[in-house]
């Protein structure tokens, strides 16, 4: 899911203030005195590297051509042969009630026991009970707000398994009971226990058949409907994934079972998708997977057909004003795919936009870490007013922000490439976003980056995304931990993509492109877990990486190296005055080797010394025939997990009681600031 600082004079302040902060800091950096000495040009001074920033386009005057593309005849039939295990299989029907807004569902479900021992009990997902009252879990911890978009009063939704029988007939539903056991909400109907009537053995299959129906509630969180447009997402019983011994490091084999919090995205096992979507004839779908055969339209009711294998969900998507708009696509590395635009009609104009988009998207995410292996990718624009279905991801089928603006900026092009980035990391990767959000999220952040930055010329403001990072957590955490959304995008989005960031600039960005890539062709289709990903920069650079996991990614660690002194004394040296300066230098924060330091004298010449910053802190002791008259630490901020710019820097005379006050009034600014960002 898409989440970034959205406001753009939020943007703007925040680059401004922590600039202007150092400046008024350090009194006036633009009046060096002229003397030996090299001084730091304005340009390269600690305040100028952040305002820099500011003066990047908004959208770039040009962008980058397309990749080279090649003759593209995508086929839309299956898979060759298996790229995942396929542990389960889906048949499913489903009808949409356009009027009352309901579905109608039946489903046959074969799953597979991929484990050593018998399995007594099967637990289903049935996401659509998070919308049912005020008192689920999921809109306890959302407070029925998420992006931003809030739950209409009102509005609820559900779903209602009307019966789950096996193949011989037997009643599984007397047998079933709701469960909660991360929180024990009684009111939380999200996570359903099946006891079965005999054990499933190691390697057996168990085919049950289910109806069901969902109300779908008004659009919010990824599911339901605006007037006639209609989005489901997480729309069907989905089983729970049963994880063997020595998979995401378990040692007993067991169920990954989780409700449905207000955080949490998802986590469910690869297999085949047969789905047949029936709606009133004037509608148009768009769906996870290709169709198998032309839509069949009797005048009143149309069925669709659709079929994914590989993939480890199905999503789709409703509406009769959907302008559609469809291109093959290929390069070197895409072997081939169409790519489906479904518009809302008042961006019918910017379907060139869309597309280029996506194509440079699939390209550049196939060259640097392995082939995109669908022959299809749908994009989903919904409605003015749809953005509860906007900016979300699913297997084969992305949606973008909602179409309300005429002349969207590069947010529209962002999304985009945000939400295909997910097809690598959630689609084919496929961490268990419950426990490990940031194996996601911060890997499709980071990608997003990337890409913005060689195809639209579009740089991060890192230093300011660093400092927005005020609640720091470990990134390896259950999603509802984190102490509301703002924590948990702050930490699973931003600050995981920082670490990233960080590690691709101690060891370069070709090796840190060669680690993507290892990981993404190690484990895609396989579901990893943080110590996986640790392995494979371990194995690739050929180096320890376990305290800097320690402190970033297991722990909530960011750095904060200050400037905590500086001390002149006067010495006399065979009839000459020199100057002995001392400088402290603390670490507040975690560990980061070689920290940048440069010293400024007063006869304007400098030196640069680096501290490896193992200890708690060092004095610098400098004898000049002028004293120290400023510190900078890392003016360049080569280090993008110092989150506390303002005390890196320090002047020898200023008035002590004005640098507190400026400090302590600029923190407050920065916090009332963030409290309009919207995430």
């Amino acid at each position: 899911m898409k989440t970034a600082l959205s406001h753009p004079f939020a943007k703007w302040m925040t680059a401004f203030l922590l600039a202007t902060s150092t400046t008024l800091i350090a009194g006036s950096l633009l009046q060096q005195p002229s003397g030996l000495g090299d001084p730091i040009p304005f340009k390269e001074s600690p305040a100028a590297a952040v305002l820099a920033q500011l003066t990047e386009p908004v959208m770039p005057a040009t962008e980058s051509p397309l990749p080279p593309a090649v003759p593209a005849k995508p086929l839309e039939r299956p898979a060759p042969k298996p790229l995942s295990d396929r542990i389960v299989e889906y048949h499913m029907t489903v009808d949409l009630n356009a009027e009352h807004k309901k579905l109608d569902g039946q489903q046959t479900l074969t799953w597979r026991n991929p484990g050593a021992k018998p399995v007594s009990e099967l637990y289903f997902h049935l996401y659509p009970n998070a919308f049912a009252s005020k008192k689920t879990t999921f809109m306890k911890e959302s407070g029925g707000q998420l992006r931003g978009d809030k739950a209409k009063e009102g509005s609820f939704g559900g779903m209602e398994l009307l019966s789950m029988k096996t193949l011989t007939g037997e009643d599984l539903l007397i047998r079933a009971e709701y469960v909660q056991p991360d929180d024990g909400n009684k009111e939380d109907r999200t996570l359903l226990k099946v006891t079965l009537p005999k054990p499933v053995a190691p390697g057996e299959k168990l085919t049950l058949r289910t109806d069901f129906t969902v109300q779908l509630p008004t659009v919010f969180a990824r599911m339901g409907y605006l007037d006639d447009f209609i989005m489901a997402g997480q729309w069907f019983p989905k089983i729970a994934v049963y994880e063997p011994a020595g998979t995401r490091g378990r040692a007993e084999e067991g169920w990954s079972i989780h409700q449905y919090h207000g955080n949490s995205e998802f986590y469910a096992d690869f297999g085949i998708y047969e789905v047949k979507v029936k709606v009133p004839s004037k509608y148009t779908v768009a769906a996870t997977g290709f169709p198998t055969r032309p839509p069949v339209d009797d005048g009143q009711w149309k069925t669709y057909s659709f079929y994914a294998d590989d993939v480890h969900d199905f999503a789709w998507s409703a509406s009769p004003n959907f302008v559609y708009v469809e291109e093959p696509y290929a390069t070197a590395n895409l072997p081939g795919v169409k790519i489906k635009l479904y518009l809302d009609p008042s961006h019918e104009a910017l379907k060139t936009r869309y597309m280029t988009a996506a194509k440079k998207a699939l390209a550049r995410y196939s060259q640097w870490f392995g082939s995109y292996p669908y022959s299809t990718l749908s994009i989903v624009v919904p409605p003015k007013g749809g953005n509860g279905a906007g900016g979300m991801e699913y297997p084969t089928l992305i949606t973008s922000w909602a179409a309300e603006e005429e002349k969207p900026d590069l947010e529209l092009e962002r999304v985009l490439v945000h939400e295909i980035g997910h097809q690598f990391w959630y689609g084919m990767v496929a961490s268990n976003e419950f426990e490990e959000a940031w194996l996601d999220e911060g890997f499709t952040s980071y990608a997003e980056d990337k890409l913005m930055e060689a195809e639209y010329g579009v740089r991060p403001n890192l230093p300011v995304e660093s400092s927005y990072i005020t609640a720091p957590e470990p990134l390896k955490q259950l999603a509802w931990k984190y102490k509301g959304h703002d924590e948990y995008a702050e930490n699973v989005y931003t600050r995981a993509k920082l670490v990233l960031k960080s590690i691709e600039r101690q060891v370069g960005p070709e090796l840190m492109e060669r680690i993507m890539k290892n990981y993404f062709q190690q484990w895609k289709f396989k579901h990893p877990t943080t110590a996986d990903f640790q392995r494979i920069v371990e194995d690739t650079t050929k180096a320890g990486w376990d305290d800097f996991f320690k402190q970033y990614v297991f722990g909530g660690m960011m750095t904060d190296f200050a400037v905590d002194g500086i001390r002149v004394k006067p010495l006399e040296h065979d009839g000459l005055t020199l100057y002995e300066s001392s400088v402290l230098i603390r670490k507040l924060g975690g560990s980061y080797g070689h920290v940048p330091i440069v010293f400024h004298f007063a006869d304007g010449s400098q030196t640069g010394k680096v501290w490896e910053g193992t200890e708690s802190e060092v004095i610098f002791k400098l004898t000049h025939s002028s004293p120290v008259d400023w510190v900078a630490i890392d003016p360049h901020y080569t280090n993008v997990l110092e989150n506390k710019h303002i005390n890196s820097f320090m002047r020898t005379n200023v008035d002590p009681k004005l640098a507190m006050r400026w400090n302590l009034g600029s923190v407050k600014f920065i916090e009332t600031l963030f409290g309009w960002v919207a995430w």
